[in-house]
């Protein structure tokens, strides 16, 4: 009984040592990488985010060269 404990209590300690119980992207590397994929485009994509939430992507008014406005 003993050896079972210690045997059960060594494989939970490589477990926890492995990483996460449960994998994040799938075992089929065909779907892991369109995983992979989408999980980058979505962190590219905060930058854009980031810009249009502060009004970055809005054009600069403040240029010191002087425009008509109006018809010429």
């Amino acid at each position: 009984m003993r050896g079972f404990l210690v045997a059960v209590f060594m494989a939970l300690m490589a477990v926890s040592q492995s990483g996460c119980i449960l994998p994040a992207y799938s075992g089929d590397p065909v779907r892991r990488t369109q995983q992979l994929i989408n999980t980058s485009e979505g962190l590219r994509l905060i930058q854009d985010e980031w810009e249009r939430m502060w009004f970055l992507d809005q054009p600069d008014h403040t240029t010191p060269y002087r425009t008509h406005g109006g018809i010429i």
